[in-house]
């Protein structure tokens, strides 16, 4: 029996989170975070592939804001490893890239893995490779004691954080990612899908505020079965950058991580981001593998 194309529901979560769980398993993306985000969401369109009532292929659209112009819209294609090489991956490219232009994208945005087979997939159907990515993980055990706090700042989990001035701060820092793929929603859009993100650990996540603004901060995702987190995003606003301020929050939330049981971190980072990537390096990641950024005009 072949495979067929459909729009997923909540009931696929299981289906979709294993397929990301193969495909990428450095990511934190629990079948639970999976059916949250089918429920609440309206800003992507979420495609599987399905074989014998397995997903087997997974495909979405990030909707462009209305009234955008010519916006560029990121998409996402995963198809476990065991699948490859069948058309399911082709079947999903084709229908999302129809989707996204449906919608007005006049630009594409996917991220593909650093093997020739994945490149030449992107290449084939006019995407132009970007900028390289790099996946790290850190042994939780050798995180160095995080640096002292400035004077003027308090340290606090997310608990102690207005969820408004988090997103606050995550529109100060989303367009300065130099990979493109940082988002900054709308706050209803951002409250219902990251703030209530079921693998958010708030009591793991850190910021420093000055007052009740949120000036420097990192968002810890976690799988407690895998024993594992991800560093969902770290950032300094731009009025505070200069002061090592990414190296005491994420030292923070990795020293935290370790007391809660957790033995395993990663993250992601774009090869150009050299503050960020030291910060890593003193905090003991080690590079793993690697993806690219690949666009297409429409």
């Amino acid at each position: 029996m072949g495979f067929g194309i459909r729009a997923a529901t909540p009931a696929d979560a299981a289906g979709i989170a294993g397929v990301w769980t193969a495909a990428m398993p450095q990511l934190v993306r629990t079948a639970k975070a999976v059916e949250a985000q089918l429920r609440t969401s309206t800003s992507r369109v979420v495609l599987i592939a399905v074989e014998d009532d397995a997903v087997v292929g997974y495909g979405n659209i990030y909707l462009p804001t209305p009234g955008d112009e010519a916006p560029r819209v990121r998409i996402t294609v995963q198809v476990p490893p065991e699948h490859r090489g069948r058309g399911i991956g082709s079947a999903l490219a084709d229908q999302i890239c129809a989707a996204a232009a449906d919608a007005g994208a006049h630009k594409l945005l996917v991220v593909v893995a650093d093997e020739d087979a994945s490149k030449e997939f992107a290449i084939r159907r006019g995407f132009v490779i970007g900028r390289r990515m790099t996946h790290a993980q850190a042994e939780l055990s050798a995180v160095p004691e995080a640096p002292p706090v400035p004077d003027d700042l308090r340290l606090v989990d997310y608990a102690d954080v207005d969820p408004h001035r988090l997103w606050e701060a995550y529109a100060a820092v989303a367009d300065g990612d130099p990979s493109g793929l940082s988002h900054s929603p709308a706050y209803d859009e951002w409250l219902a899908m990251d703030w209530a993100d079921p693998d958010l650990r708030q009591d793991l996540s850190a910021a420093l505020l000055a007052g009740d603004q949120v000036v420097s901060f990192v968002t810890t995702t976690a799988d407690p079965e895998r024993g594992v987190i991800w560093s969902n995003l770290t950032g300094t606003i731009p009025a505070y950058r200069g002061r090592g301020l990414a190296k005491v929050v994420k030292a923070a939330a990795l020293t935290r991580s370790r007391e809660a049981g957790f033995h395993l971190a990663f993250t992601g980072n774009d090869a150009g981001n050299a503050p960020m990537l030291a910060v890593n390096e003193w905090l003991g990641y080690r590079p793993t593998a690697a993806a690219w950024t690949a666009e297409k005009v429409l």
